[in-house]
């Protein structure tokens, strides 16, 4: 009877100690399950989005903005084409509503000086206008910076020939030098050719308008002369003169001759106070197109 009391209490023992190992492996399998369990996030919600703002790791993310346009690559671009050039060169409207009453300001023979160039478009600025500064390509030769100084005031340069002679008796040989050296030296000095061309004394015929057109350039001589050039000769080179010889000849679409001389650097700023209480306007150059209808 001991032994079998013995035999039963070891088999009890073995028994509880099976069970407390099984009970155990459940309670660490349990345990490690849990710790894969993820848990509600205690931290504040960032400031920089809201509270129940998630983020979703399939997202589709927006393509990086593109740098806007710079003014070198749009400048030609936003400047729509309303005029053009007629036969004797007057500015005039593509289209019904464009308006009409504008003029072309234009200054030939320099560049000359600094002082002439920067007060004459001081003036421009004031008035919110661009002009032709039509240029001779010795002078450009001998004063560079004053090139870029047009340039950079944001005024357009225009082809005048090289040495400023009447073009119209000359051989097609020497016609396209004066015209082509003038091209080539702007196009060294600034970076850019220009794409208007005035013979000197309005004379660059039959052949100086091939040449020019071959080279791209719109062919032009005036419609409205301010005889500013002729005025130190007659003793008369009163600012006055200018305005008034300007006056004379006003019309809508008038290309006006003037110069880069000092009574017209004077006289612009009540040249163009009077032409805007008259009800006129000054045409960007750039707006005109390159073929004369």
């Amino acid at each position: 009877m001991i032994k079998k009391a013995t035999v039963l209490l070891l088999a009890s023992a073995l028994l509880l100690s099976a069970c407390g190992k099984n009970n155990d492996s459940e309670k660490n399998a349990s345990e490690s399950n849990s710790t894969n369990v993820t848990k509600p996030s205690t931290a504040e919600p960032s400031k920089d989005k809201p509270a129940d703002q998630t983020t979703a790791t399939n997202e589709t993310t927006e393509p990086p903005q593109q740098d806007p346009p710079t003014e070198e690559s749009t400048k030609d671009a936003v400047i729509e084409k309303k005029y053009h050039m007629n036969k004797v060169y007057n500015i005039v409207p593509n289209d019904e509503g464009t308006a009409k009453k504008v003029v072309l300001l234009t200054f030939d023979d320099g560049p000359k000086k600094a002082e002439m160039i920067n007060s004459l478009i001081d003036t421009l600025d004031k008035h919110h206008a661009k002009a032709i500064f039509f240029v001779n390509g010795y002078r450009v030769k001998e004063n560079p910076d004053l090139l870029k100084l047009i340039h950079d005031r944001d005024q357009i340069i225009g082809n005048h020939s090289w040495d400023h002679i009447s073009l119209r008796k000359e051989p097609e040989a020497k016609v396209k030098k004066q015209i082509e050296d003038v091209q080539n030296i702007v196009k060294d000095t600034i970076g850019e050719t220009p794409v208007f061309f005035r013979p000197p004394f309005g004379e660059g015929g039959d052949v100086g308008k091939k040449i020019a057109k071959e080279n791209g350039l719109l062919y032009m001589t005036w419609s409205n002369g301010s005889l500013d050039w002729t005025l130190k000769s007659k003793g008369t080179d009163n600012p006055n003169k200018v305005i008034s010889n300007v006056l004379d000849q006003l019309h809508a679409g008038s290309n006006i001759l003037m110069h880069e001389l000092p009574w017209t650097v004077e006289a612009l700023d009540t040249l163009l106070t009077k032409l805007e209480g008259k009800g006129y306007s000054f045409v960007d150059p750039r707006s005109i197109e390159l073929e004369m209808r």
